[in-house]
């Protein structure tokens, strides 16, 4: 299931594959964009990913009816879809000098596209693989389109039923997808820890037989670290320079040094997951010394018994294992024996 996107391998035997998702964080300026793309380069990040689309290729202009967001809850209550998608979209004109920009830092840009014109267009700058979100899991005809370009495809599952996962990852391989990655994702902004179900990551990977990872709204990092732990291999989270800058995404975004932080500790995750191992490994064994062994703790004369009073288990090793004490009490010495002087059964007489 493993292979590579730009050189990068993806799977269990690399370090999870950090993507940050800049979204609508640029706030309509290419300069804050290009700063978004330094600061995730300085931090470890090893992707960047925008979205591709327009407001009019999302949605209709429409103010009123189910085109209003009336959901009180919501981070983004009483706007239209259609200026909401206005504002967070990414220009086309854009994509050019990010990507290229990105190249620049040393991280994979990439695109989110939302419709088969806009594959079209990452196409025509060799996009190195893409990514369906949520919302558009259930789009049959662009994950058709998108697969068929043969490049990795990332998708997000987020509120989609196991049929529904299954009818998209049947629709992206019958298309020519041979690289897969399923996200688990809570479509919530932000969403909460309870509500993230990650145990579904290693459901995921044994039903569809891909690789799997997380795409995380959470506010922390624990979910993204302990997806580690799970199978994930690739971890998407938002990405922002500072959320007190504002902007569409930024309330679930990380900042630098927290994402820096996620790259750290989810590198660490990986790398303590190793393989079964009973018994001291290589690292331990200068610790073996120090295990609690069967020590004489008082003078004892022989054919004097043994007793707890003048026969211990301590620190360090070089005595007999703690486990044989029971079966010396009562026994007698057959020498002399000092204090300190680890146990044997030499010790003992027949």
């Amino acid at each position: 299931m493993a292979f590579e996107i730009a050189g990068r391998k993806i799977g269990s035997e690399a370090e999870p594959f950090l993507i940050a998702e800049m979204s609508g964080n640029h706030n309509q300026s290419i300069d804050r964009a290009f700063a978004i793309i330094d600061a995730a380069a300085a931090c470890g990040a090893h992707a960047l990913k925008i979205q591709t689309y327009t407001a009019d290729s999302m949605t209709l202009d429409v103010k009123e009816g189910p085109f209003l967001i009336s959901d009180k809850k919501s981070l983004w209550s009483g706007r239209t879809l259609y200026d909401l998608y206005k504002e967070a979209s990414t220009p086309y004109d854009w994509h050019k000098p990010i990507f290229e920009r990105c190249r620049e830092r040393g991280v994979i840009g990439f695109s989110t596209p939302f419709d088969v014109a806009a594959v079209d267009f990452l196409e025509s700058m060799d996009a190195p693989c893409y990514k369906i979100a949520s919302f558009e899991n259930i789009d049959i005809p662009l994950i058709r389109r998108t697969a068929a370009t043969g490049k990795p495809l990332i998708m997000s599952t987020g509120m989609a039923s196991l049929e529904e996962i299954g009818d998209a990852v049947t629709a992206a391989r019958s298309a020519g997808c041979q690289d897969l990655v399923l996200l688990k994702c809570t479509s919530t902004y932000p969403a909460e820890p309870r509500n993230t179900n990650i145990l579904t990551i290693p459901d995921l990977k044994k039903r569809f037989s891909c690789e799997v990872g997380l795409s995380d709204h959470t506010m922390g990092l624990g979910v993204a670290v302990a997806s580690v732990a799970l199978g994930a291999t690739v971890i998407e989270k938002h990405f922002t320079l500072d959320r007190k800058d504002g902007g569409v995404d930024s309330t679930f975004s990380l900042e630098p040094a927290e994402f820096g932080q996620l790259v750290r500790e989810s590198r660490g995750a990986w790398q303590s997951l190793g393989t079964p191992s009973y018994g001291p490994t290589e690292a331990e064994k200068p610790s073996l010394q120090y295990r609690r062994s069967l020590y004489v703790v008082e003078d004892i004369r022989a054919g004097e018994k043994f007793t707890s009073a003048n026969l211990r288990s301590i620190r360090p090793a070089g005595g007999l294992a703690p486990k044989n004490f029971d079966g010396l009490l009562g026994r007698a010495a057959s020498v002399d024996l000092k204090k300190g002087t680890p146990m044997k059964w030499e010790f003992v007489r027949r």
